[in-house]
């Protein structure tokens, strides 16, 4: 046999397409192997069973075997579900390629874009059960003979995205590297959806498409969802990958498959007194190289030079600036020798896809998610289904290790939905399914989802025990189907008539005159009354106008929009009355400045500045300002006092400030959208998927509103016993 295969040039390649250990290596061997076997992957229908048919080989059975088996399943109705739909994945990441491969066995064709020409991710990724076989099932041994043979499982991003490119690849999925998205390009005439791709002359720029899926990380998300931010106590993580020489003294390191200081008080306080590294955690993976993730505490990073200066800012802390390089090294260095006892002989940084050594510090404290995971788009009759999944849907908190498992159960979920698309489904009926199973998303733990791994698939009532895929309501997703006549405010064409010409006049009237009053200032460019607001630098000069000694413009910096808004929605709230329509953090998260609100509080600047009427208690104003944007725009806005604006009340959660823009409400309660939550799990809450307790004022989510009704009535019981 070995010597049968030595001489078969088509075996030869697909060892080598197998045994590739970068991503121009597997499609450079790919190429080779479909021209030597003369099968064409464009023809993606029949090009999985042609490449079976010509490659005979005892190597590539047991492949076959577990392809074919998962492809047999019901839910892919032998590739005929979306034969004829075709789908746009953005990212060549673990989350794109697993959501690819299975549009792929639905029948549909296939196009994955990645602006990267390499994988070069060190980083570590905690595998849940169920993700462990659903890779075996792919045949992730065939191509990675390491797979999850630690005692701890978990597997390297890099190595990750080359197994699913494999299996990707060899089920007709197109992949290009190296091209870079530009955006959506509407139908026109004949064409239907495409992307803007650079370079333009790539022939994914002629690929027209149905389905877009986003998976290119956090920092892409197409337009129409919203992002909202979750913040908490400040955490700042490090990460660290080291050079695995796989010598038997490295073999013999246990690995810390994490260790929190509340469960040991004597290994971090050791850790501190003896090299002065103050850490909240640790964790430690031998992979492709030695791994290692912790969350340091800001005083022993400013003690130990790593970072510079002391900021308020999360964004100015951990700015390249502020951070000494060399010092942050040294502290990774010194927390990995001493968290393995010294063990690991010659630690040396294993280098990123620059060269560099690869140690990473960034904000734990921050997270982004999607508001809605998918919508739909419509123009000149064409429909475009739009889905988030990965980071672009959900950021992880490393710590938990929650990322791959949930970003691949978000690929399920977004098959699932693809699916029922292909056949014929109503937009939002499938829409709505697909947010049920989302509000699912963040309560999922290894230990909540169904145990019955073998039976998984892309329909979720095989994952998700006791789902509800109606408990979010087509009329409650109205909002994410998006036709020809759904455009933003600022584009609809505006209302004839006297009504429409007096309110234009005072909305002109009103951005001529912060024009006026900003003229000439450095890096101020009033040209609307919404996103020219956004840095800051506008509001400071309109108060520096007409109050220089209030403020000192040359010590701000444009890009720290956070501390320019503060600073002018706190002089504007002491000196005038003045109260802010949001926080001053939200003008960098927000997705657009709400004009309503800035017309409000412009209104209320131009009347105190200029001493034409007393900002507080003018009831007037923000319903003048509702009517004049409902004439002008036709956009049905529901007034409010202008108490409202500001927001006098208190969150019924957290009890600080609360802003109208930010307000919910439910069962009579008002509160920060951002602390809805439930009270068992933390998990967020939606309107019309949460129980209320009103006899302890407590919101649960509906998976835990049961047992928390179940022990209190047992409390009862016993209480009459």
């Amino acid at each position: 046999f070995a010597k049968a295969d030595s001489v078969n040039p088509s075996h030869a390649l697909f060892d080598s397409f197998v045994q590739a250990q970068t991503c121009k290596e597997t499609q450079q061997n790919f190429i080779e192997l479909c021209r030597h076997l003369k099968v064409e992957p464009r023809d993606y229908k029949h090009f999985y069973s042609k490449l079976k048919d010509r490659l005979n080989y005892w190597k590539a059975k047991d492949l076959w075997q577990k392809i074919d088996k998962r492809a047999a399943h019901p839910d892919y109705e032998q590739g005929q579900a979306c034969h004829q739909n075709k789908c746009l994945v953005l990212g060549a990441g673990p989350c794109g390629l697993r959501t690819a491969i299975e549009l792929a066995l639905l029948g549909t064709q296939v196009a994955v874009l990645d602006k990267r020409v390499s994988f070069s991710r060190n980083n570590v990724l905690h595998l849940w059960p169920y993700t462990i076989r659903d890779l075996l099932n792919l045949g992730a041994k065939k191509f990675y003979g390491r797979f999850c043979s630690g005692s701890i499982h978990h597997i390297s991003i890099r190595q990750l995205q080359l197994i699913l490119l494999k299996v990707a690849l060899i089920l007709g999925v197109e992949v290009h590297t190296g091209v870079t998205f530009e955006g959506l390009l509407e139908p026109s005439g004949s064409t239907g959806w495409r992307a803007q791709v650079s370079p333009g002359s790539h022939r994914a720029a002629a690929f027209e498409f149905d389905v877009f899926i986003s998976a290119g990380g956090g920092r892409y998300v197409p337009d129409g969802f919203k992002i909202k931010e979750l913040r908490g106590k400040l955490a700042i993580g490090i990460t660290a990958n080291f050079v695995n020489r796989r010598t038997k003294q490295e073999a013999q390191v246990q690995e810390i498959s994490g260790v929190a200081r509340i469960y040991n008080q004597k290994f971090f306080q050791a850790l501190h007194s003896e090299i002065g590294v103050d850490l909240e955690n640790i964790v430690y993976y031998k992979d492709d190289t030695h791994y290692f993730v912790m969350t340091a505490k800001k005083g022993s990073l400013l003690k130990k030079g790593v970072i510079k200066q002391d900021f308020p800012d999360v964004n100015q802390l951990l700015a390249p600036a502020n951070v000494n390089q060399k010092a942050l090294e040294e502290y990774a260095y010194d927390a990995a020798d001493f968290s393995t006892d010294h063990m690991l002989p010659d630690l040396e940084f294993a280098r990123d896809h620059a060269g560099r050594p690869d140690v990473a510090m960034f904000d734990f404290t921050c997270m982004h998610r999607a508001e809605n995971a998918s919508l739909v788009k419509e123009r000149k009759g064409k429909r475009l289904l739009i889905a988030l999944v990965g980071d672009s849907l959900v950021e992880p908190f490393w710590p938990l290790g929650t990322g791959i498992a949930r970003g691949f159960l978000a690929a399920f979920d977004t098959a699932w939905m693809v699916r029922n698309w292909g056949k014929g489904g109503l937009p939002l009926e499938l829409l709505a399914e697909r947010e049920s199973m989302y509000q699912l998303l963040s309560q999922t733990t290894p230990e909540n989802i169904s145990k019955n791994y073998a039976s998984y698939s892309i329909n979720p009532s095989t994952r998700y025990p006791n789902i509800s895929m109606s408990s979010i309501k087509p009329t409650q997703v109205k909002h994410t189907v998006l036709d020809q006549q759904t455009k933003p405010i600022v584009k609809m064409k505006p209302k004839k008539g006297k009504c429409h010409t007096t309110s234009l006049r005072r909305l002109e009237d009103l951005l001529s005159w912060c024009q006026k009053n900003t003229a000439g200032y450095k890096h101020v460019k009033v040209k609307d009354l919404s996103e020219s607001w956004r840095s800051g630098m506008a509001l400071c000069a309109l108060i520096h106008n007409f109050r220089p000694e209030l403020i000192n413009l040359s010590s701000l910096d444009e890009y720290n929009i956070t501390r320019n808004n503060k600073l002018a929605f706190d002089l504007m709230e002491r000196e005038f009355g003045i109260t802010p329509v949001m926080r001053a953090s939200e003008m960098i998260t927000c997705e657009k400045i709400d004009q309503l609100s800035m017309v409000v509080y412009l209104t209320q600047i131009r009347n105190a500045l200029t001493e034409k009427d007393t900002p507080a208690g003018n009831e007037g104003l923000f319903l003048e300002a509702c009517i004049t944007l409902k004439s002008i725009f036709n956009n049905p806005v529901v007034p409010v006092s202008s108490s409202e604006v500001g927001g006098s009340e208190l969150c019924y959660f957290c009890n600080k400030h609360l802003y109208v823009l930010e307000r919910g409400s439910a069962e009579g309660k008002f509160f920060h959208r951002s602390c809805f939550n439930c009270y068992q799990c933390g998990s967020t809450l939606r309107q019309g998927g949460y129980a209320f307790l009103s006899d302890m004022g407590r919101f649960y989510c509906e998976l835990h509103s049961a047992a928390e009704e179940e022990e209190r009535d047992e409390g009862h019981i016993g209480s009459q016993v």
